[in-house]
């Protein structure tokens, strides 16, 4: 179902992406009360979301991981392909670490669980419309345990970050490009990277949606 109708004061354009009509009504709601927000479409399946997200081109794609058609991963990974592709915010029902971690992987921004209040929900879009990491609570938990759990295992991963390194991590959990990093830090993008690979080992995750993840459930990101 296509609402492409545009608001004058919207700024930032949504798509949803649930099977379940009276969830996506109840968010369409709630999103649609803010002045600067608009529902621009809404799908009931993997295939239809990646179909609106070319044509529509929403800044913010809400996804749910369990819809018929495509995968929710399948989707992530076709959008990389888009020049301008929506930054995505995941809102499921699934908190488990293997779901959590394959969407961060896949390129997720964000990760929701549908039990959040409706204001939370509509923070999270703001926020990854900026390219900034939202998780709920529980999700921010269940991975640092994770991460916890390997680091006990491992004494490379059990080091503790240097200062430097967490200034990196901090950063890059606001949501920052690796050149925005540098540019900040006074150092070059090459070392930047030198830095991420130090942090993704010590930490025992792969790749920046859980390095992200990690600072958040362990109170290393600044989210406001």
């Amino acid at each position: 179902m296509d609402n492409s109708a545009s608001q004058s004061s919207a700024h930032l354009r949504v798509l949803l992406a649930d099977d379940h009509p009276v969830v996506r009504s109840g968010i369409r709601g709630e999103l649609s009360r803010q002045t600067d927000i608009e529902v621009v479409g809404e799908a009931s399946n993997g295939d239809e979301a990646l179909r609106l997200a070319e044509r529509l081109r929403p800044d913010v794609l809400v996804l749910d991981i369990s819809m018929p058609g495509l995968k929710a991963t399948q989707v992530l990974q076709r959008l990389q392909a888009i020049e301008g592709a929506p930054r995505v915010l995941i809102l499921t029902a699934y908190g488990d670490v293997e779901s959590i971690r394959g969407m961060l992987q896949a390129g997720a921004v964000g990760y929701l669980l549908k039990d959040e209040d409706l204001s939370v929900i509509v923070d999270g879009v703001r926020a990854v419309a900026r390219g900034r990491p939202w998780f709920s609570p529980a999700v921010a938990r269940n991975l640092a345990a994770s991460s916890t759990e390997i680091e006990s295992d491992s004494s490379v991963a059990s080091e503790r970050l240097s200062l430097r390194e967490e200034e990196v991590l901090r950063l890059l959990a606001r949501g920052w490009s690796n050149d925005q990093i540098a540019q900040t830090l006074h150092i070059s993008e090459r070392t930047v990277r030198y830095h991420l690979g130090n942090i993704y080992g010590k930490l025992g995750v792969n790749g920046r949606g859980e390095a992200i993840a990690w600072a958040v459930g362990h109170g290393l990101a600044d989210l406001k």
